[in-house]
């Protein structure tokens, strides 16, 4: 019998599939969309009523990054959180040059002879968002880092750690990183271009005052809801 030939026929052993916890996945998938949508929404203002006072949009998806980067940190630790948040800037970079190219392109005639407001709209809108594209990417990095080192020095030396106590790390967590977001964001994108005082107590204020009463909640969330992701992907 030719026992060489007969080895040759047995299957060959394949690589190990690279596993990942679905609750990270999940969570990388919804970072990633998070950092593209706060450079899209961060060019509108609006107004903390009845205050004269204002925020930028972005604040809304950028606390969600908060979120995602606390939760990341807390299930996974503080290394692969930062990976993350260095990983971030790839949908961020793509995003800015796919709306240069989609700028530079010419736009139908159907489009330049039926939607010529929609149009002009679009490009005035796209194209003054440089600056935010910009900014974004320096209080990005500046702030989830800081937010991630905070949030994991916060944590006791013991395993176990009460829901308050998550709350309460993620809270001034994000409330410190978050003012100084606001000045590095809002300094870069918008000075010069008018008066940014109100816009900058406004997101400074919003921010700190989100990250107070509503952060913890959603951290919370968070953790628990990428926990039930792990354990029905072990099920």
């Amino acid at each position: 019998m030719d026992t060489p030939a007969i080895a040759s026929l047995a299957p060959k052993p394949t690589a190990s599939p690279i596993t990942m916890p679905l609750g990270m996945f999940v969570f990388t998938l919804l970072y990633g969309g998070m950092t593209v949508l706060a450079g899209v929404l961060a060019y509108k203002q609006v107004q903390l009523w009845p205050t004269s006072l204002a925020v930028e949009s972005g604040i809304f998806p950028f606390l969600l990054l908060v979120v995602i980067s606390s939760t990341l940190s807390q299930l996974y630790g503080r290394a692969a959180a930062k990976r993350i948040v260095w990983w971030g800037f790839l949908p961020l970079g793509l995003s800015a040059l796919l709306m240069q190219l989609v700028l530079g392109l010419p736009a139908s005639s159907e489009m330049i002879a039926f939607r010529p407001d929609d149009l002009a709209a679009f490009e005035r809108v796209h194209a003054s968002t440089w600056r935010v594209w910009m900014a974004g990417p320096a209080s990005y990095i500046t702030s989830l880092l800081l937010n991630i080192w905070i949030f994991d020095r916060l944590r006791g030396k013991g395993e176990g750690e009460s829901t308050f106590g998550l709350m309460v790390r993620g809270a001034i967590a994000s409330a410190l990183s978050q003012a100084v977001d606001s000045v590095i964001f809002i300094t870069l994108a918008f000075y010069g271009e008018f008066d940014i005082t109100d816009l900058m107590i406004g997101q400074v204020l919003a921010k700190v005052f989100l990250s107070l009463v509503l952060v913890p909640f959603l951290i919370t969330f968070g953790v628990q809801a990428a926990q039930r992701l792990d354990a029905r992907k072990a099920d």
